[in-house]
């Protein structure tokens, strides 16, 4: 052992060095042409441990009996690492360098070391002779990469010349792979090129974040295991992150690699971008057509596991503990004997768990039914499951997306749905029926990058008797002109809610609409929005002299072209605002992803529209609204310490009258108010509705039912009018600052 004590601060060894003259050797260190080294040289410490180099390498022919070695050989060496000339002392800091010659023959990197030994010390090495022969160096091999080099600094470093085991301890920190490694402790075995890190290890690569109390890591084989893990995942960039890239893909990644969202000095230490909100049930104006919607995204996970083996290709963790809480201990849990991670390419990966289960609050678990999902960051996922109310297909339902074809510019998802009350009350427990099952299909394209393409097709029975009046479908194909979209659509069957008129279908509608975002005017806080279409619309009228005589009659239907125009003025306005609590788990944040800041806000706007129609009618109005809303408490305590509110009225000057039902200004004079109160800690409840003023008529009511938390929501809604209702559950995303706390919530 060659200690080196708390002067040698760096240094740094590298493969392939340049030959050292013979003649400037005594003649008992003259050594082959290819080395080792070792030097406390105050630079960092630089190791080439790649598979392509090295007397050890596999992939390196051993010399033969005709090979000679020559000693003028000098394989290719990286600039960025300077060696010095002399190899007895460094002329700028007068300490001394050992050189080390390789044995003559290694291990195979890839073989696991014998029972009962340690994969860095190995079995002791014999001392090498001065006379050994070194394999030869080609003029032709492959430079080191930049990628395949190892950077080491630690307050104390020793080299074992027997093993050839270099020690770093204190402070260690060691780079490699864009990866940044720092321990107490770490020896690196040169002859297996396995690394040993123990003691407060943390591994940083991109954004991702593992920590253990013991790491091995095969640097031939890019593979290793980690004891005791636990660490942070940032899907966004999860997969460039973890993925093995050459030099030229790692620059590229480099430049397009998200990062998560600086963070301004000041902000709080747990905050929440958004989450993720899945709606298992009936959508309120497409039922089965729409039966759940996926909102947001989550992009940041916490997860514990008793051990994770890692390949280029994934890793392979033993139960594992995943959650979305930044606090401890967590509130939504994810628990899995094993946890299986693939990554397919940059973009998409595959996670697979035995037997989830999902636990609540550390008291109530659920199995997860979905054991598989598809990380894709091109786009969403579908919900796992879908469970609703619709009456247009018999009343409850469930339905499960199954993505056909999921490609980097198309996707394809087909839902089957299993009809329950229909296969039990109307098919006597037949849920293989056909009129007991349904499907959706949805087509998802982009075709440039400005262009796309989206199309769904829903059938409410597989019965071909009655197929026609229960298909539904749509295609529209969306245009980026500028901050504008045009959109060119078709749909067959739409289904639309036009107030005390309720459900309308239209049967085809082919046209063109352009529209524009909300476009701030100045800095007057006026918001403008516009829009413009023309299409050919087949739906109901209830004008006969539009329709064909009685006796000739099929249906009320009638086809018409409809020019239309709209543009909106809004303004809001601040009236009054307290500061929320702080946010803790036991304040601010007890039962919502973000703290309550207890305001009231009026909202003022005005529209006009007007619709031109082929039978020469025509529609008009302009409608002005105000509007209030506010909230009270901080959602802190557990007895009625919220309340949330709104009120708008609006009224609309109208002239003329469409001729179809689906767009007819029906409710010029509208109330709507609704109501969300705090129940009983986690429990509110509420209610919205609309009440036509003129007819004193309500209209378009939901009940709200809620059980709020701070990493989840489950709401259940429920519409009489529209004869609908779903269950949905938000999952909340969260950000840190802070390094979180064990799951238990103890200190490590």
């Amino acid at each position: 052992m060659w200690p080196t004590g708390g002067d040698f601060r760096r240094g740094y060894f590298a493969n392939r060095l340049p030959s050292v003259p013979a003649e400037r050797l005594p003649a008992e260190r003259q050594l082959p042409s290819q080395t080792w080294a070792v030097s406390s040289n105050p630079i960092p410490l630089l190791a080439e441990l790649s598979s392509r180099s090295g007397p050890n390498s596999v992939s390196q022919a051993p010399p033969t009996s005709s090979q000679t070695p020559n000693p003028d050989s000098t394989p290719s060496l990286p600039t960025p690492i300077p060696f010095p000339e002399a190899p007895e002392q460094d002329p700028e800091s007068g300490r001394q360098i050992l050189l080390i010659p390789p044995p003559d023959s290694g291990p195979d990197p890839s073989a696991p070391p014998p029972s009962g030994e340690s994969p860095v010390d190995g079995p002791a090495a014999s001392p090498p002779s001065p006379a050994a022969p070194a394999a030869a160096a080609s003029d032709s091999e492959t430079p080191i990469s930049l990628t395949d080099l190892v950077e080491i600094r630690g307050d104390r470093q020793d080299f074992d010349t027997l093993r050839e085991v270099f020690s770093a301890e204190g402070n260690v920190e060691m780079r490699f792979r864009r990866a940044v490694l720092t321990a107490d402790r770490v020896q690196v075995n040169l002859q297996n090129r396995i690394a040993v890190a123990e003691g407060n290890v943390q591994l940083v690569r991109g954004a991702q974040i593992l920590q253990g109390d013991r790491l091995v890591y095969n640097f031939v084989q890019s593979e290793g295991t980690v004891d005791g893990a636990r660490g942070e995942i940032f899907l966004p960039s999860s997969g460039t992150d973890l993925t093995l890239l050459s030099p030229l893909e790692e620059a590229a990644a480099g430049a397009e690699r998200p990062r998560p969202t600086p963070r301004p000095p000041g902000a709080p230490p747990v905050s929440s971008p958004g989450g993720i909100l899945v709606e298992v049930g009936a959508n309120l104006d497409q039922g089965l057509a729409l039966t759940g919607q996926r909102e947001g995204e989550l992009t940041r996970f916490r997860f514990e596991a008793e051990s994770i083996e890692f390949f280029p290709d994934g890793w392979v963790a033993q139960n594992v503990r995943l959650t979305n809480d930044p606090f401890s201990p967590p509130e939504l849990e994810l628990r899995t004997p094993e946890l299986t991670y693939t990554q397919f390419n940059p973009l998409q990966a595959e996670v697979r768990a035995r037997n989830p289960r999902l636990v609540f609050d550390q008291r109530f678990s659920l199995p997860f039914l979905q054991n598989r999902v598809v990380i894709d960051n091109r786009r969403r996922q579908p919900p796992l499951l879908r469970l609703g109310y619709d009456e247009e297909v018999g009343g409850l339902f469930v339905q499960a997306p199954l993505t056909m074809i999921n490609q980097p510019r198309v996707q394809f998802v087909l839902a089957p749905a299993i009809l329950l009350q229909r296969a039990v009350v109307d098919n006597n427990f037949n849920f293989f029926d056909p009129s007991s099952i349904g499907f959706l299909a949805q087509l998802d394209a982009t075709l440039g990058p400005s262009t796309s393409l989206v199309g769904t097709a829903t059938f409410g029975t597989l019965d071909l008797g009655n197929l026609e009046n229960k298909v539904r479908g749509s295609l529209r194909l969306r245009q980026q002109v500028g901050i504008n979209q045009l959109t060119l659509e078709y749909s067959y069957r739409d289904r639309l809610f036009n107030g005390t008129l309720g459900f309308q279908n239209v049967q085809t509608s082919l046209g063109a609409v352009f529209s524009s975002p909300n476009i701030p005017l100045g800095t007057s806080g006026i918001n403008l929005n516009y829009q413009v279409s023309a299409q050919l619309i087949n739906a109901n009228t209830d004008r006969l002299d539009l329709l064909d005589p009685p006796l000739e009659r099929r249906n009320d239907r009638v086809t018409l072209g409809r020019f239309q125009a709209s543009a909106g003025l809004t303004r809001g306005f601040l009236l009054w605002s307290a500061p929320p609590l702080p946010p803790t788990a036991e304040e601010g944040l007890r039962y919502s992803p973000t703290p309550i800041v207890p305001n009231l806000v009026a909202v003022v706007g005005l529209r006009g529209t007007t619709a031109y129609y082929t039978s020469e009618d025509s529609q008009s109005s302009l409608t002005a609204f105000a509007s209030l809303q506010g909230q009270f408490g901080r959602f802190s305590r557990n007895f009625l310490d919220y309340t949330r509110f709104n009120v708008t009225y609006s009224n609309a000057i109208v002239e003329g009258e469409s001729p179809f039902r689906f767009d007819r200004i029906a409710d010029p004079q509208v109330l709507s108010f609704g109501l969300l109160q705090q129940i009983y800690g986690p429990i509110r409840a509420g209610f919205q509705t609309s009440i036509n003023l003129d007819k004193r008529e309500d209209f378009d009511t939901t009940f709200f039912l809620e059980y709020s938390r701070r990493t989840y929501s489950i709401i259940l809604r429920v519409n009489p009018d529209r004869e609908v209702g779903s269950l949905g559950i938000r999952i909340n995303d969260f950000n840190w600052t802070n390094p979180p706390e064990p799951f238990s919530g103890q200190p490590q």
